[in-house]
């Protein structure tokens, strides 16, 4: 719970002494290099006071074909999950598109560093944080693989409630259980963070492509 909120309200706190609004570039570069700080302080913190591995869930090697099959695989079920989910959502609850994604879509337009930077970070820095460190954490303090799994993509989802819409944070909460249930089966990480970057990275790039107007129906 302190990492999660650590993750929501850092950059807030620095906004709000600094003056450095989200929506603008810098803004969002530097709530990125926050992220990454954060990283640094959990692997700090696994060094001096867990002084054990960071990643307690040895990593299954597996052929290139393996890799391709599973990051597409992954690719599309949390593609066609969450276009089901917030078709659901827009139908039963009339939500309207995140203000902020509104903004962060003028930030993209055309910055391909700026896309390519936020996909690398969301892709690694959360991947080892969610499902890396938390997941088998969970698991081992209450016994319970399953409790890992839970635990682990409500907090993925809950970190994407910065968004505003309630579509946000049940999608990732859908991508972050069928994310935790690959990594219970397969203890591969670097699965994951390719995966994670791919839906990032796609998604951004179309809706850099699209008219603002059509943004909500993406």
């Amino acid at each position: 719970m302190l990492l999660a909120l650590l993750m929501l309200y850092a950059f807030p706190i620095i906004s709000f002494f600094t003056g450095i609004k989200s929506n603008t570039t810098l803004g969002f570069y530097i709530s990125r290099m926050v992220l990454w700080m954060i990283l640094l302080i959990i692997f700090i913190y696994n060094f001096v006071v867990e002084k054990g591995p960071f990643l307690l869930k040895e990593e299954k090697k597996y052929n290139a074909l393996f890799y391709a099959k599973a990051v597409i695989s992954l690719y599309l079920i949390c593609i066609l999950g969450n276009a089901f989910l917030n078709l659901l959502i827009h139908l039963t609850t009339l939500e309207s598109t995140s203000d902020k994604l509104l903004q962060f879509s003028i930030l993209f337009k055309n910055d391909y560093f700026l896309i390519i930077f936020t996909c690398f970070t969301a892709g690694v820095m959360e991947e080892l944080l969610m499902r890396g460190y938390i997941q088998p954490r969970i698991e081992k303090i209450y016994n319970s693989p399953m409790a890992g799994v839970i635990v682990s993509s409500l907090l993925f989802g809950i970190l994407h409630s910065t968004y505003g819409t309630i579509g946000q944070v049940v999608a990732t909460s859908f991508i972050g259980f069928i994310f935790a249930l690959f990594y219970k089966k397969y203890s591969n990480i670097k699965i994951l963070i390719i995966c994670h970057f791919m839906i990032d990275f796609i998604s951004l790039m179309i809706m850099n492509s699209i008219d603002f107007k059509h943004l909500s129906v993406f």
